[in-house]
């Protein structure tokens, strides 16, 4: 037993060779599996990819997620869809500190709306069809 534990505490002096041992044994590494021009190029490759590609996924993904309140205020039919937009463009100046507000506010019911006009959607943004005009004698006799 005293014999394993000086190995690892540094006081055998039979660690020494040992040492030597592995590092006469040690083969070179290297870092990648190809080697000069293959490398070369494909270093160049990620480098535009990294440098253009992954910027513009960023930008458009960031976006996606920006708008995501007004569409699901717009799909809710929500009646304030104009302030939860004002709100997301608001956002972009607050670096996003407000985006959740939004999307909170387009996923909410509005219940004093609804209590104020009696109705919880829009009917100006997305008005329901007219009734159709009832026929007098005059129009009657135009079609026929």
């Amino acid at each position: 037993m005293h014999s394993a534990t000086c190995l690892f505490r540094g006081t055998c002096p039979a660690r020494w060779p040992l040492a030597a041992t592995f590092l006469a044994a040690a083969t070179p590494a290297h870092a990648s599996f190809f080697h000069g021009e293959v490398q070369d190029s494909l270093a160049n490759a990620i480098s535009w990819v990294v440098i253009f590609f992954v910027p513009a996924v960023a930008i458009a993904l960031f976006w996606f997620v920006h708008i995501l309140p007004e569409k699901i205020a717009a799909k809710r039919l929500h009646p304030q869809t104009g302030a939860i937009k004002c709100l997301c463009l608001l956002s972009l100046v607050f670096g996003g500190l407000l985006w959740p507000i939004a999307l909170i506010w387009a996923c909410t019911k509005p219940v004093l709306y609804k209590i104020a006009y009696g109705t919880d959607t829009d009917a100006s943004v997305h008005p329901a069809p007219a009734a159709p005009a009832a026929q007098t004698p005059e129009t009657s006799q135009k079609s026929a």
